[in-house]
């Protein structure tokens, strides 16, 4: 599975999500419903965004394949439940759904935990 590939499709997708935000909502959604929006624009970003970076601090050696799939799937499933959950509460108000989204957060917490950890680990078994 090419991660990057995965990484720079959710990026044009959260630059399409962001602009149809901003054009075809904008007058649709009330304030409260448009910053859930944009909240979910910007978390969409920042973790697909990881999708781009993990793959290439694996190349570089800093750590494992296991755990950088092991963190993708991570933030692959945050972006789903965490922003998934949230753009779906902004266009239909139903509150429920805003009970998947600390699913999502929990996803991409540990994805930047593992990450950390993987690389801390990977230091210190290169130095020994």
């Amino acid at each position: 599975m090419s991660w990057s590939a995965i990484g720079a499709l959710g990026l044009a997708l959260a630059v399409m999500l962001g602009a149809f935000g901003a054009h075809a909502l904008r007058t649709r959604l009330d304030a409260y419903s448009m910053s859930i929006w944009e909240r979910a624009v910007f978390y969409h970003f920042v973790h697909t965004f990881g999708l781009l970076v993990v793959p290439l601090v694996e190349r570089a050696g800093a750590l494992s394949r296991e755990a950088g799939t092991w963190i993708c799937w991570l933030l692959l499933a945050g972006v789903i439940l965490f922003c998934g959950s949230l753009y779906l509460l902004a266009l239909t108000g139903v509150r429920t759904l805003g009970a998947v989204t600390p699913l999502g957060g929990l996803c991409f917490i540990a994805a930047w935990l593992l990450l950390a950890v993987a690389i801390l680990r990977n230091n210190t078994l290169s130095h020994k």
